[in-house]
């Protein structure tokens, strides 16, 4: 044992006056090394070479071995290290589904009992369609952003006009002009960078519907023409997708979630035709009061997210209508219609007034 300790520090010696490299010179200790289990293997017991080494292989292959382990142990640390420099992770670690920056922004949620952590989760994962980025469209798409909802879409074939600066509040007075969807868009990025944004500067027709609706979770109505509530109606039933529906005229707003394949009547079911011309209005028409967009709207957001997130009870099979004028508000049962051409009824018997 000491002759070969004696030759290792020679051998290391040696390098370092000439210079060698570290690497080499530990090159040289480990053929030393080599040299010494391959004697012990090839020549005979009791040889003096053998006996001046410790006769017997084992304790030599027990020290390169722990060299070894010592070795590859520092090499790992080595490249751990290089990794958090460089902001990198292990291939086998996960990368969080929130940021830091996101967990602050969502810790109201966060610590609600019926949200908490799975269901901002839900949010994140979630893709919801807004249909209007006018009066409804505005808050609810500012508040889907907000709250976190991972993929938001919106569709819109109309410009910012002034007039609509009185009630749309997503869309600036700089806005005027320019497509809603793209002005939307904006607002939304700027509230929050988290979320994408799926702009879509079209109106919705019967030959895009079904396939666009297919691409998200959830449906959230905001026009204010029956031609195109029946068409997202007709679309949500095809594919299985909730819809909340949101409706406005002068002091008075109303919402609801239709959704029969979980047993709820559809839209058609409750308005099977359209009013007569000039039984119901529209907002250029007979009026509307600024901020009751902003509260329905709000209200179309929370019924968002708690159908995405499964909190508390949604207005499933009900209606809720809120009258701004008076400061009053109801909630009725809705009931199935069974020769609705849609859904064929499929929604649940309820003709119960639910509150008032």
């Amino acid at each position: 044992m000491l002759l070969v300790g004696v030759m290792a520090a020679v051998l290391w010696g040696i390098g370092a006056a000439l210079g060698t490299p570290r690497r080499l010179r530990w090159g040289m200790i480990a053929g030393l090394w080599a040299g010494v289990v391959l004697a012990h293997f090839v020549l005979p017991a009791g040889h003096p070479l053998r006996m001046a080494t410790g006769e017997s292989p084992a304790l030599w292959l027990m020290i390169g071995g722990a060299v070894a382990i010592g070795l590859v142990y520092r090499q790992g640390l080595r490249r751990l290290r290089a990794r958090s420099v460089r902001g990198e992770t292990p291939r086998d670690t996960a990368k969080p589904l929130f940021s830091e920056t996101e967990l602050g922004r969502y810790a109201r949620h966060i610590v609600l009992r019926e949200i908490g952590g799975p269901g901002q989760k839900s949010l994140k994962q979630a893709r919801v369609l807004v249909i209007g980025a006018g009066g409804l469209g505005s808050p609810a798409l500012l508040y889907l952003a907000a709250a976190g909802v991972g993929t938001i879409g919106v569709i819109d074939d109309d410009t910012v006009d002034n007039s609509n600066l009185q009630r749309q509040v997503i869309h600036r007075d700089a806005d005027i002009g320019l497509p809603k969807v793209q002005s939307a868009m904006a607002a939304m990025q700027a509230q929050n960078p988290h979320v994408v944004v799926r702009p879509y500067q079209r109106r919705l027709t019967p030959e895009i519907a079904a396939d666009l609706f297919a691409d998200y979770d959830l449906i959230l109505d905001g026009t204010d023409n029956f031609t195109t509530r029946y068409l997202a109606n007709a679309a949500a039933v095809k594919t299985s997708k909730p819809l909340i529906s949101g409706a406005l005229s002068q002091w008075e707003g109303q919402l609801s979630v239709f959704d029969p394949a979980n047993g709820t009547p559809c839209y058609q079911c409750i308005f099977p035709e359209a009013p007569a011309p000039g039984l119901a209005p529209s907002c250029s028409e007979a009026g509307v009061l600024g901020p009751l967009p902003g509260v329905v709207g709000a209200m179309m957001a929370a019924e968002a997210i708690k159908v995405i997130t499964g909190a508390g009870q949604a207005l499933c099979g009900e209606m809720l209508i809120y009258d701004a004028l008076y400061g009053e508000s109801r909630k009725i049962g809705l009931s199935r219609r069974e020769n609705c051409p849609i859904c064929g009824g499929r929604g649940e018997k309820n003709d119960q007034h639910v509150a008032g």
